[in-house]
C-alpha cells in the first residue's frame, strides 16, 4: 500500500471551511466581499444581513456608508460578477462601527 503525502494545513482548513459554510446568499456575499470590492473598501465595511436579495453592509462611519452608497451600482455589479450571476438585488449601507468591529 502506497502512503499518501500529507496535505498542507491551509488546504485542509479550506475544505473544512467550505463544507461548514452555510449555503445562503449572505454567506456567499461574505465569502466574496473582499475580492469583489477591494481591500480598502472591505477594511471599512462588512456584509451583515440579507433579506429578499437586499444585502445590508455595516460601515465604519457615516462617511463610508454615504460614499459606498454613491458607488453602489458599481459595487453591486462587481459583487454579482463574483457570485456568477445577479443574485443580489441591492446593497444597503449603514453606519454601524460597533457591528463592524466587535469588542
Amino acid at each position: 500500500m502506497r502512503r499518501r503525502r500529507p496535505r498542507s494545513i491551509s488546504a485542509a482548513l479550506r475544505v473544512v471551511r467550505d463544507r461548514s459554510a452555510p449555503e445562503t446568499l449572505l454567506a456567499a456575499v461574505q465569502s466574496n466581499w473582499r475580492d469583489a470590492v477591494g481591500e480598502q473598501v472591505a477594511a471599512e465595511s462588512e456584509p451583515v444581513s440579507e433579506r429578499d436579495g437586499v444585502v445590508t453592509i455595516a460601515c465604519q462611519s457615516a462617511t463610508w456608508a454615504q460614499e459606498l452608497d454613491l458607488l453602489s451600482s458599481e459595487l453591486l455589479r462587481r459583487l454579482n460578477e463574483a457570485l456568477s450571476g445577479p443574485r443580489v438585488r441591492a446593497l444597503r449601507f449603514t453606519a454601524d462601527a460597533a457591528r463592524h468591529n466587535p469588542p
